[in-house]
């Protein structure tokens, strides 16, 4: 299974996401490269990378983070945050991007998401934040009328290949996954799925392994990483 630590950044720097609109610098000064080399380090094969201030203006804010983990630490990233265009897809894919994660915004503009699945393939996913089975935009707080597997049914149909799910009313909270939405999710699309949200034990990440065969590709783990409730040599020694 793979499992990939997260990495928010705000300002070049390294920040740990304590919610939408509350944030803390783990330690002061601390280098993105210096992460990101540490999770080499200990077996990640990929990072998901988080452009805060990409994610609060609506377009990419740290391509030189991404230009820097990749020529110095030489490891493949997952980047999201104020990709809404083509342009930005490019830009951060140019950065060194190894694949980028488009928000639910975008499903707003079917054309864009064709468009880039046509132009830039798997390198291209869709973020899917729910909340209550709907998915949820403007930051997490505005629900919509969309269903998350019916938002989800569409982007397959447009050429989407795989999405990132992440349960907002669990992000950061260390309260365990929503393993049925995404299971669901997976069984009823075909998609490739990626969880996010939640995970807070080596035991929710062996239940999240055994869905494997349903379509759950992997799982992106921020906090319980950071506060040491796993360690991600144990993590990856799950099947």
């Amino acid at each position: 299974m793979l499992v990939i630590p997260a990495m928010d950044i705000r300002c070049g720097k390294f920040v740990h996401l304590l919610s939408l609109h509350a944030w803390e610098e783990l330690i002061d000064n601390y280098d993105p490269i210096d992460v990101a080399r540490w999770w080499k380090e200990q077996g990640a094969s990929m990072l998901h990378i988080t452009d805060l201030d990409g994610s609060f203006r609506g377009q990419p804010e740290s391509l030189e983070v991404i230009k820097e983990i990749v020529n110095f630490v030489k490891m493949p990233l997952q980047v999201s945050g104020g990709i809404r265009t083509l342009k930005h897809i490019e830009d951060v894919l140019e950065a060194g991007a190894s694949r980028v994660v488009l928000s639910a915004i975008a499903a707003r503009e079917p054309k864009l998401i064709g468009q880039a699945c046509k132009e830039f393939g798997d390198q291209v996913a869709v973020g899917i934040e729910g909340r209550n089975n709907m998915v949820a935009v403007e930051g997490w707080n505005q629900p919509t009328d969309w269903s998350i597997n019916q938002t989800a049914q569409s982007l397959r149909e447009l050429g989407v290949e795989r999405v990132v799910f992440n349960d907002t009313r669990r992000d950061g909270s260390l309260k365990g996954p929503n393993l049925q939405v995404a299971k669901e999710l997976a069984e009823k699309t075909g998609l490739k799925v990626i969880i996010s949200g939640g995970v807070s034990s080596l035991e929710d990440l062996k239940q999240i392994a055994e869905l494997a065969s349903v379509g759950i590709e992997g799982v992106i783990v921020g906090k319980a990483l950071y506060t040491g409730a796993i360690k991600l040599k144990d993590a990856m020694k799950i099947k």
